[in-house]
């Protein structure tokens, strides 16, 4: 997802690097193990569904989309392109295996919300994720979810918060402070779980706990994370939200990606 994620950029001139690298595991422990997936059926109605709050990451999830069959590698080639279905943040009516075309900060809990409140209507046991950020909490309408999913008991939904610290403007703590995540959610009838979310054997062992979907208390994962993880250069630097790597850049990137290095922990 990484490499992808700098190589894809390259294509379209820019990209949100430091945005995918924190959440890189999280896609890998979803879609590889969590979520309940059919990539030849994308329109499956007991799917599990995933709404990517924070869109801006969509570069780093096409590769696993790829990957598991929703669509050919080559296509990626074509990211940001002219007629491209593959554009900065996902469309869903472009690209099987996006739900929810995200990019507007502070919308995807409300829609995961709905989505969740449609499974019970229907009678359908799958579960909803929601991918959000830490920044993104500033927005008043995640509280206005929030408070929603614990007044229905809505235990058929998961959010999970990237915590990893920074928004495009800064630090987090000193913009507009979140914290703390879990006791705030919490207070709204969540049941809230703390994990290190580079740690893709705590990730398995804490999704695969999770209560069963037709509970009464939505769940809430805070990961914590940091932004740009796996480069030197980019970790919790507020210089890398949006960036372009060329030349010796670009290859020193690689190379250290390459090294393994950020699976060190």
């Amino acid at each position: 997802m990484r490499t992808e994620t700098v190589r894809l950029t390259r294509i379209a001139g820019a990209g949100h690097y430091s945005a995918v690298f924190s959440c890189a595991e999280l896609f890998a422990v979803l879609y590889y193990a969590q979520l309940r997936l059919d990539p030849a059926r994308p329109d499956w109605p007991e799917r599990d569904r995933f709404v990517l709050s924070k869109g801006h990451a969509a570069i780093g999830l096409y590769p696993v989309l790829a990957d598991l069959g929703y669509f050919d590698r080559s296509e990626l080639d074509t990211y940001t392109r002219l007629g491209s279905p593959f554009g900065d943040h996902p469309d869903m009516k472009r690209i099987p295996g996006i739900d929810f075309s995200s990019g507007s900060l502070g919308h995807g809990l409300s829609v995961s919300v709905g989505m969740a409140l449609a499974g019970r209507m229907s009678e359908l046991d799958y579960r909803t994720y929601c991918l959000l950020g830490d920044g993104e909490l500033a927005e008043g309408q995640i509280w206005e979810a929030a408070m929603s999913a614990g007044h229905f008991g809505l235990g058929n939904l998961v959010a999970i918060v990237d915590a990893n610290q920074l928004g495009i403007d800064g630090f987090v703590r000193d913009i507009m402070p979140a914290e703390p995540i879990d006791e705030r959610f919490s207070a709204f009838g969540w049941q809230t779980h703390r994990v290190d979310g580079h740690d893709i054997g705590a990730l398995l062992d804490l999704f695969a706990a999770l209560p069963d979907p037709g509970g009464s208390r939505p769940q809430l994962i805070v990961a914590d994370t940091i932004k740009g993880k796996g480069v030197a250069r980019m970790e919790l630097s507020p210089d890398w939200h949006v960036g372009n790597l060329v030349g010796a850049d670009y290859d020193d990137v690689m190379a250290e990606l390459g090294s393994g290095s950020t699976h060190g922990n």
